[in-house]
């Protein structure tokens, strides 16, 4: 039936029927020998780049090997000047590292206290304004506190009573 469909209607056969015939092909080759040259076409590219990069991670491999056996002697040779020497570099630049950021933060707090200061009301201005009200208040309750006690002991003789 499939022969028949193709018979029917040549012009509408994939890739142009007429030229597969004149070429030797019949009609049912046509429909198995293009996806089986597809296919090895496909399976050629795969092996040539697969193999190419087997090749490429296998030549890799080979010089990682010779480049670590030939710096292994020459790094224990200079590892008594290496491990100081990279270390040093490490305290430096963390050292940089630690003083910037300590730097950015003063500028930051300096930023924020002039901002205040000055009455721009800062982020947080309000929970400082409200600690600073709280303490106030409590030195303010502590003062009065020592100073009943302190009449206490004036007017009762001196005398402490738990």
């Amino acid at each position: 039936m499939a022969e028949h469909h193709f018979g029917q209607y040549p012009q509408h056969q994939q890739g142009g029927g007429r030229t597969h015939q004149m070429m030797g092909m019949g009609m049912g080759g046509h429909q198995h020998q293009q996806p089986r040259s597809h296919q090895m076409v496909k399976a050629a590219t795969a092996v040539t780049a697969g193999g190419s990069l087997l090749v490429l991670s296998g030549l890799t491999l080979a010089g990682t090997v010779v480049a670590l056996t030939i710096a292994t002697p020459l790094l224990v040779i200079f590892s008594p000047v290496l491990v100081p020497a990279a270390i040093t570099i490490f305290l430096v630049g963390s050292g940089f590292l630690a003083s910037g950021g300590f730097g950015v933060a003063a500028l930051s707090v300096m930023s924020w206290i002039y901002r205040y200061v000055t009455g721009k009301h800062p982020v947080g201005a309000d929970q400082l304004d409200t600690a600073r009200t709280k303490l106030a208040g409590k030195a303010r309750e502590m003062k009065d506190r020592a100073e009943q006690f302190g009449q206490q002991n004036i007017t009762g003789g001196g005398t402490h009573s738990s």
